[in-house]
Order: C-alpha cells, then structure tokens, then sequence
C-alpha cells in the first residue's frame, strides 16, 4: 500500500476529490491515517456530495442556507441513513425468529417511465412493480384520472431537478411502506387530497406540494424532509410519531399543519426508527444569551437612573429567645449580635454586591447639605413591641422567611436548563417524542401554522413563523411543545391556547405581533418558560377567560401595552420574569383577572381590585410613572396614562372551527391555591418610580403589607380613593420625593406599624378617616404626621420626630383623637400644632413629648420597641433600594401569639 508520507497532503486531497462515495468508504477502512485523510476532505468533496445529491438540499435550509453545518460528512451521513428509514421494515420476518437463516437478498428492479421507456405512465409501472423496486420517472408530466393505490413497497424518484417532474396523482397508501423523492405533487381534477396512509409509512425527500393535502392516520405514519407546501396542508390523525424536518410553508389558506386525536399507542414498524432520530437530531436546549443577560449587575444599572442614596443603616440585635424557628434566621440573628465583626463583615459584603454607581441621579437631592455630617450607624437592641388587631388571616401562614431568601437567590434570571432541573414536569414534557414532531421548519406568508385540537399533540424546535395570522394554535386538551422558535409579524396572536390546552412554551423569541405574544385562555395551563416575548404592537401576555398557567423566567420587553394582562379570571402564576421598557404597564390585572405574581423585577403593576389579585415579592423599580397602581374599576383609571392595560380583542377569533363557540359556558375556574377574599400587594421592592410608588383608587378592600416603598419620584403611597379600608401595615415608606403617606378626604385607612423615614415633605398627611397606630415617623424633612379639612382619625402610639417642623400638625376642621404618641422634638422645640377651634372633636392628650439635641440622639428613641420595618441604609455613594437590593431584609417573625409582640422586625 502506497504511504501516504509520500505526496503533499495537499496533492492527496486533490486526488481523492475525484473518488465516488463507495471509493471514499473503501479508502477511509485502510488505516488510520487514510481515515484521517478522508477526513479531511470535509469542506471540498464530502461538501460537494452532499449538495450535488438531488435527495438533499442544504442540511439548514430553509431558515439559515447560508449557515454551513459542522460537518459536511456527518450531514451527509445523516441524510443517507434518513432516507433508507423506508427499507427497514421487518415485520414480515417477525413470525418466527429462525427466519432470518432464510432471509433473501431483496432483488430491486429499476424501472424507468417516460417517453421512450419500458413504462409510458406510473400506473403501469406500478403494476408489475414487486417489492421495494425503484421508479424513476423522467421530467414530464404525469397524470391520472383514478385514485393510484399503493399495494407493495415502492421507491418513486424523479429524475433531473426539483421541478422537472410533476404527478397529478392522488396516492392512496396501503402498503406497510414506501418513499417519493424529488417531484412536485398537484392535485388531480377529482380530489384535493394529493396522498393518504392509514396504516403504513411514508417518506417525502425533496418534493413540492401544491394547493392540495396530505394526509396521515394512524397507525400511518411519515417523515417529510425537504418538501415545500405552497398553498398546501397536511394533517395527521391521532398518529403515535411523525417527522417534519427542514421544510417550507407558504401561503396556506388555513393551518398548514393540523394535528388531531391523542396520539396512538398502537405504534407501527417505523415508531422505533423515527425514535432514534428524533433523538440524533435533537436541537441544542442551549439559551441564546441576550445583551441583557451578559451583563453584570453593575453594567445594568450604570445605565440606569439611579444616583445614589444616602439613608441610615439600622442593626438589630437579638436578645436570646425562640421568636425565629428557622435556622437560618436564627443564625443571622446571632450574627448580629457580634457588633464590630458583623459592621465590618456587612461593610464589605455592601461594597462587593451594591457597587457604586452614577452620581448625577435620583435620590442624592432627598437630603439637606446640614444632614450630611449627621449620619449615623443605630445599634439597637431587640425587644418584642406591640402591634395588635392585625389581619391575621392574611397574614398567618402566608410566606416564610425561606420565600425571602428565594427571592435573594432569584434576582438573576434563570436559564432553561436551571429550570428544566428544578421542574420535573417541564423536563418529561422537554424529552418527550410523540405525536408530531416539527423541527427547523419555516411557516411564512399565510394564514396559519399549526392547529392542534381534540388531545392532539406536537412538538415544535427551531423553527421560524412570520407573516401569518397566527402562528400556532392549540386547543381541547391538546399539548404543544414548542422549543428555540422564532415567532414573529403575525396579524393576530403569535401562540394561541385555551379550551383546557397545555404543554410547553420556552426559550422561544416572540416578537412583533398585532395581538399578544401568547394568549392563554378558557382553562389552558401551559408552563411558558425563559423566552424573549417583546416588540408587541399590543400586550406580550395576556391570560383570559379561566385561562391559567404557568409564566417564569420570560423577558417580557418593549411592548405597547401591558406586558402581562390578566383579566376575565384569569388566573396564572407570574413569577421570576423581568418586564421592562414597555410602553404600559408591566403587569395589568382587571376585571375580575386574578393570579399569584412572585419575584418579577423592573414592570409596574396595574390591577382593579375587585379581580383580587396577589401581587407578591416583586421587584418593581425604574417605571416612567407609577410602581403599582390599583383601581376599583376600568373608568376609574381614566388619569393613568392611555393603553395600559391595553384594549385587546378578546372576542373569539374565527378561524377556528365553527363547533369551538359552542363550548364558550364552561365553568368559571376557581383558585386552586389559597381563598382569595381581598387584593394584597406583600413583600415586594417599589422603588426609583416616577410618579407614586403605589397609587390608590379603589373602592374595594385592599391590603398593603410589608413592602419596601423607596425613593419614587411622588408619594410613597398615595391614596385617592378608598370607601372601604385600606389597611398599609409593616412597610417601610423611605426616601420618596415627596410625602411618605397622602390620604385624600372620604378614604378609609388603617396605618399600622410601618416605618416611613426621610422623605422629602410630610410623612403622612391624611384628610380622610381611619387610624394611624403604632408607626415610627421618623426623619422626614417637614411635619411627621398632618391632618387637614375633615380629617377625622385616631392617632395613638406613633413614634413622631422632625427636626424642621412639628411632629403633628392639626388643621382646618379636623377630628378624632391624638393620645399616647412618643413625639421627638427637634431644636425648634415644635411637637403638637392645633390652630383649630373645634378641641372638643379633637382630643389631644396623653402625648410625650422629649427634645433631642442632635441627631444621633435618634438612637435612643428606637430603642424600645426598635424600629418598625426599615431597609438597610448604606454609606454615601453606594445603592440603596435598586432593583439588586433584597426585599428580604423586612422578615416576618411568626410567633403564634400576635397580640404579644411584634411579627415584623427589621434584620441584616
């Protein structure tokens, strides 16, 4: 044998290129080093074999031809097994197992048809055709008048380019297997049915399919590969597995891909084959890592408003006893209590998670220039205080500590494949292979894509949709799997589920539709996971109609109305995604929308009341108007600016079929989780917002518990309306730019135990009814508590410091009762203002009042009990209440007894 060190590898490659494939695979069996040398021929000759094939097209075509695959010869290879799938059928041989020492060498006949061949039409050729013989037609024309029924296994190839041969043929498959390769398939003058199976298998290479249907029942089954449907369909019937690979949907007048009936368990000979490449094929779960997700923490807020904030940073020590049952808590507890360790250990933690950011922002003009010498580090000691009549049947057993710490770890989005671990049901849905499988297809210029009813189920990958009405419906206890999409310009919704329909929605890019991104409706729970949902020309989201679901991890960006809209009972769970740059609300959540919405970051809230809905552990931050906004109904909102909500089209579209209306009464769906008798909004992060961080017109019930409100551009809260009560309680209202609390008149309040420190005018200012209890109003830059006009409210055992102006100011015909508060009076010696003539309405009294020479003199006065729920401040230049700060630093303390201490305290 010649050496191959004997000529250039250079000159070797040239010889080899002329070297057919069966020379090829001779050569590569020599050695190891001929092996390595036909190797090496990747990029010239297996290249050229592989698109010099007829049978072939580019191996990533229609979507991305110009893309070159990793290896030529491995596409190669792939093709070649894939398109003898159709030969290995065995059933025959399967009765009894020594037949395989008698197994015959299947003898193939080559029949040509055409002008001036053995055969003049495809019906005689099929005639005398035996088992698994080869038909090749040349370029013409053929036609036939009658359904051609297929009785043995064939291969039928046309001869020359795609194009050169076309059948006006409708095929009727009865035999266990057969493949048609490169011809152009017209429907014949009877019938638009252009090919059907009820049993056996099919296999498409290379064809085009024009203004007609295929159709696959089971145990039929088939892989298309290659093909192009113009005006053209193909609909399966409860078939078990079937393959559609790199093909292209044009102009469809309805649903190019229909999918119907649960897939069969009645699996035939080529289930197992289709199986296996299936799996070969697998498109990588690999998440494309947007600009976004690159970023670290500093870059995305360098680019953010924020400025820095100055604030007081508060440590809490524990005295020893068993308030805290989870370990953890326990621990940072103890931590404290080793003060000059835990200050420096804290010092450098803040300094490596809160980088410093730009100075030329927000909150740095909420503080005096005389303040900036009194900071000042308070070191209090811990000690139960009282906060009592709380509504603890909201707030017992709501969320633990451990939740907190969840939302802690959460501030990064996750990855599809953190949340295929950590979701086993989204894993099995991920791996599964059944019903219909459409990979790397293109689905343009149309109507629809795909319609999968009646327990239908498909599986979508890497596939494009654009210019269509819609690209993918699924209804009645369908499943659709849809994975690494590419969803786009569709003129109405891009995803459409509902009628019970499930499935999987992840890593996909959907973007510039009409209507939603992804409509969930009428009972539909699908897990819509880690995808890219924005440029929407109406909401990124939208859940009516009972529709549920599961919506995590999703950048939800850059639509023109809300990014998630829940209405009509709707109700899904929204947790983990972050919603941003929308033109609208980030989440909008009326008429009689319900849901749990947990851990999102960066979107403003809008929801009604009365559709009472839980908004919990959110970051919401950096909206150009309101954090969250609450309305009792839809015309109450009309000083929110326009869209949103947004005014989707919630009629039933048409396209679907005509029986679909007939199903619209089901059930109402109830909350499966937890009893829902009143709206909450609880434990999440409202800060650096543009106008109030929450604004209030409500005439129903609302519960405002345990939130970090911070630095907005407004109010902390603002309330205009609320005829039934609104009950604001252990949260901390710091640092806004204006008051802490406005209540307007004829609004019903409970303020209870919250913490409302340094903002810019007033702390409370109320001209409505209600009581204000057990509050620390602290710091902030004119009077701590004002009521004004026919304020009539109960005020008794605050806290109330300012240094500039009076703890409590009392005017115009206000009333009610002022009894038993703690009032710091600063040096203007002003504690108590009541320039009004109506005392016997208002009583004053038992009020005690202590001067404080200067500021750090503040640290006795939140000693006993320590301060109600504040945020950690921090030292100058450095981020306070970004998106990156924790909402876990206000921790519910559960001790059984709430009448016997407090359930909040304030803990780093």
């Amino acid at each position: 044998m010649m050496e191959i060190s004997g000529l250039p590898e250079e000159l070797w490659q040239l010889i080899l290129s002329y070297l057919h494939l069966p020379d090829l695979g001779r050569c590569s069996l020599v050695c190891r080093a001929w092996y390595e040398l036909i190797l090496s021929l990747d990029k010239t000759r297996w290249r050229q074999l592989c698109l010099g094939c007829i049978e072939y097209r580019h191996p990533n075509w229609p979507n991305q031809p110009d893309v070159e695959p990793q290896s030529w010869r491995e596409t190669f290879k792939q093709h070649y097994l894939a398109s003898k799938t159709w030969t290995k059928n065995t059933q025959d041989l399967e009765s009894s197992n020594c037949f395989y020492l008698f197994r015959r060498r299947k003898d193939r006949r080559l029949l040509c048809v055409g002008t001036g061949c053995e055969f003049d039409s495809l019906r005689a050729a099929l005639a005398t055709a035996s088992p698994y013989d080869r038909i090749v037609l040349l370029p013409g024309v053929y036609e036939e008048y009658n359904e051609v029924v297929l009785k043995v296994p064939v291969e039928i190839v046309g001869q020359g380019k795609l194009g050169d041969v076309a059948l006006l043929v409708s095929f009727d498959q009865h035999c266990p297997t057969t493949r048609l390769c490169n011809v152009v398939f017209m429907p014949a003058r009877f019938t638009p049915v252009l090919y059907k199976t009820t049993s056996g298998y099919v296999q498409f290479d290379n064809c085009n399919f024009e203004n007609g249907q295929l159709q696959i029942h089971a145990p039929g089954t088939c892989q298309v590969k290659f093909c192009t449907f113009s005006q053209s369909s193909i609909h399966f019937h409860s078939v078990a597995l079937c393959i559609l690979e790199n093909c292209e949907f044009t102009g469809s007048e309805n649903a190019s891909v229909t999918v119907e009936g649960c897939p069969t368990s009645d699996w035939n000979w080529a289930c197992k084959h289709l199986t296996r490449l299936a799996k070969s094929y697998s498109v990588s779960m690999q998440v494309s890592d947007p600009a976004f997700c690159s970023m670290t923490k500093q870059e995305r807020w360098r680019n953010s408003p924020v400025g820095t904030v100055k604030a007081h940073e508060i440590v809490v020590e524990e005295e020893r006893n068993n308030l805290l049952s989870a370990s953890r808590a326990q621990a940072m507890f103890d931590s404290a209590s080793k003060d000059a360790e835990f200050r420096e250990n804290l010092r450098t933690a803040k300094e490596e998670e809160y980088p410093a950011l730009d100075s030329n922002s927000s909150d740095s003009d909420l503080h005096s220039e005389d303040e900036e010498s009194d900071q000042a580090v308070y070191k209090l000691s811990y000690q139960a205080h009282s906060l009592r009549h709380m509504l603890t049947n909201v707030m017992h057993s709501r969320l633990q500590s451990n939740r907190l710490h969840a939302l802690q770890r959460d501030l990064k989005l996750k990855s599809l494949q953190q949340e295929l671990q950590q979701d086993k049901e989204a894993q099995s849905l991920a791996n599964s292979l059944q019903g219909c499988i459409i990979r790397q297809c293109l689905f343009r210029d149309g109507k629809g894509g795909i319609f999968i009813y009646s327990r239908g189920q498909a599986k979508l990958e890497g596939s494009i949709f654009r210019d269509l009405t819609y690209a993918v419906r699924c209804i009645q206890n369908s499943k659709v799997i849809m994975l690494k999409n590419d969803i786009h310009h569709c003129k109405a919704s891009g995803i459409f589920l509902r009628l019970s329909a499930g499935g999987l929605i992840a890593n996909n890019n959907i973007h510039s539709n009409c209507e939603a991104g992804v409509d969930i409706r009428k009972g539909a729970n699908p897990l819509v996971l880690c995808n890219k949902i924005h440029s929407g020309l109406r909401s990124g989201i939208v859940v009516v109609g009972n529709g549920k679901g599961i919506i995590r991890s999703n950048q939800i960006y850059g639509n023109k109305e809300a990014g998630i809209y829940i209405l009509y009972n709707g109700n899904p769970a929204v947790s983990g995604n972050y919603i941003f740059q929308g033109l609208a609300a980030g989440i909008a959540v009326n008429e009689n929308g319900r849901g749990q919405i947990t851990g999102n970051k960066g979107c403003g809230v809008w929801m009604m009341s009365s559709s009472l809905p839980h908004v919990t552990n959110n970051q919401i931050s950096h909206n150009s108007i309101y954090g969250v906004a609450v309305f009792c109904h839809k015309d109450d909102a009309s000083d929110y600016p326009a869209n949103q909500g947004g005014n989707e089209n919630f009629h039933e579209e048409r396209e679907g079929a005509s029986w679909e209306n007939d199903l619209d009464s089901e059930d109402e769906y109830l909350a499966s989780r937890h009893p829902i008798s009143v709206a909450l909004v609880e434990l999440n992060s409202i800060n650096h917002n543009g106008a109030s961080g929450l604004y209030i017109k409500s005439s129903e019930a609302l519960n405002i518990i345990a939130n970090v409100i911070h630095a907005n551009r407004n109010n902390g809260v603002a309330v205009l309306q609320s005829t039934q009560l609104t009950c604001i309680a252990n949260n901390s209202i710091s640092c806004n730019s204006l008051g802490g609390v406005l209540v307007e008149a004829e609004c019903q309040v409970e303020l209870r135990g919250n913490g409302i420190y340094d903002n810019s005018s007033h702390g409370i200012v109320s001209k409505g009814d209600g009581i204000i209890v057990e509050n620390d109003i602290i710091g902030n830059h004119r009077c701590g508590l004002q009521l004004l006009q026919a304020a009539d409210m109960k005020v008794t055992k605050n806290r109330i410091q300012s240094f500039r102006d009076y703890g409590i100011a009392l005017f115009d015909q206000a009333k009610g009762l002022v009894q038993e508060n703690l009032i710091f009076q600063g040096r203007s010696k002003k504690s108590i203002l009541q320039p009004i003539s109506n005392t016997e309405d208002c009583i004053v009294q038992n009020n005690i009042l202590l001067t404080l020479k200067k500021r750090f003199d503040v640290e006795c006065m939140l000693m006993n009990p320590p301060a109600r729920p504040h945020i950690e401040g921090t030292a100058p230049g450095s981020s306070m209440a970004t998106s990156s700060q924790k909402i876990s630093k206000v921790t519910r303390v559960d001790r059984g007894c709430h009448n016997q201490g407090s359930i909040f305290c304030a803990i780093l």
